[in-house]
């Protein structure tokens, strides 16, 4: 029975560690990544009112991609499922998309270098700001 366990404890230690590269990347190496080139169409959802922005106009598509591209993502260690989450982002490019929440890309936890959270929700406000 012990064998069993630990068998499973050793599996389940790999398949975590097979989800994630464990290396650090730019968002812009990730969006790449998934064939996100041409960003024509960009979509903030807030996680708590489920409101959402969308950016069409390329100089403000321009500027939003300028402030988070170059952002470092590191996988996190604690790959738990969590609940919630504060912005969703997708980015268009023509028919294809690129979904991911602040923290979460592919089913994957990260840390942020610099923190995204701030540059997002400013951006956000902004554009509320815009609207009225």
């Amino acid at each position: 029975m012990k064998k069993f366990l630990f068998l499973i404890l050793l599996v389940s230690l790999f398949l975590v560690s097979a989800c994630t590269n464990g290396k650090t990347q730019t968002l812009e190496t990730i969006y790449k990544d998934a064939k996100i080139e041409n960003i024509d169409k960009v979509v903030i959802q807030d996680g708590s009112t489920g409101a959402s922005k969308s950016i069409t106009r390329q100089e403000q598509i321009n500027d939003f991609i300028a402030l988070i591209k170059d952002i470092k993502y590191t996988p996190q260690d604690n790959q738990e499922t969590r609940v919630g989450w504060r912005y969703g982002i997708t980015l268009f490019d023509s028919e294809r998309k690129f979904k991911f929440t602040l923290s979460e890309i592919d089913n994957t936890y990260y840390d942020s270098n610099p923190d995204i959270y701030p540059i997002v929700e400013n951006y956000y406000k902004q554009l509320e700001t815009e609207e009225k």
